[in-house]
């Protein structure tokens, strides 16, 4: 699976990042994994160029506040294993309601998500499916930008990352904007790359509109819970590394993030 997350990289041109104010360096001693974020080593497979991802750069913020203790963790088993369809899919394939809520139980709380088809349909039918096939069960939220985004979506078991590579979907049209609150699929620099991994909008962030990024969805309850995510790792997390070795490697380099225990459907 190709990594997505929505900060404009130095791949797509130096002309480009000038305008949208800003672009981090691509650096190939972080991006193949020789630091594992917080400073020990890892052995990760490298991440190619043709990969990155296109995402709108994050503005300034403050230090994050100090971490707090680590809860106690349990490894679960694999989401092979408790969702053994997760490993076709070609099993995503139903059409999503009209509208429809989301239920998200995290280690912080729940929020809801209403999703209207109308605004993103291959958006909603693939979010829709995920959720009912128990794709977002036990995996984490991995990048957290204060006053940006946070975002999830990539398996904790890398057996299911690797059947969803190349199980992109089509673009949608951006109807709506990306105002806070507001749920997104992350993409990459080509068209068609949305896959399995979102984001929700932790504030008003305008300039995605212009890039491919079709808003399907927004919280409708809980935006409090969504913001007391842990965001001290920020963008540290690599996710080839996350794709390759899943919640062990998360849960090792990082393990104050929080996750999600169970998504559903609401009836």
């Amino acid at each position: 699976m190709k990594p997505r997350l929505p900060v404009l990289s130095a791949l797509v041109g130096p002309a480009l990042c000038a305008a949208l104010s800003g672009c981090p360096k691509y650096d190939p001693e972080v991006q193949s994994g020789s630091s594992g974020g917080n400073g020990s080593s890892t052995a990760l497979v490298s991440t190619p160029l043709s990969a990155m991802p296109l995402v709108p750069s994050a503005p300034p913020s403050a230090a994050p506040a100090p971490a707090p203790a680590p809860a106690p963790t349990s490894s679960g088993p694999l989401a092979s294993v408790v969702h053994p369809v997760l490993l076709d899919p070609s099993k995503a394939a139903d059409h999503a309601p009209d509208v429809f809520k989301a239920r998200f139980t995290t280690t912080k709380g729940d929020f809801v998500i209403e999703v209207h088809r109308d605004w993103a349909p291959n958006g909603a039918d693939r979010f829709y499916n995920l959720v009912k096939l128990g794709f977002y069960d036990d995996t984490r939220f991995f990048r957290n930008v204060e006053k940006f985004m946070v975002q999830f979506g990539i398996s904790g078991d890398p057996a299911v990352s690797s059947k969803w590579q190349t199980a992109d979907i089509q673009d949608d049209p951006v109807k709506e904007s990306n105002k806070l609150g507001f749920v997104t699929f992350a993409q990459t620099n080509m068209p068609n790359s949305r896959g399995t991994q979102v984001f929700i909008n932790t504030a008003d962030n305008p300039r995605l509109d212009g890039m491919r990024f079709a808003p399907f969805g927004q919280i409708v309850k809980g935006m409090t819970v969504v913001e007391s995510l842990y965001n001290g790792y920020g963008e540290s997390p690599n996710q080839g590394a996350i794709q390759s070795h899943g919640n062990a490697y998360l849960d090792a380099q990082f393990p104050l993030l929080d996750g999600t225990k169970h998504a559903e459907i609401l009836k």
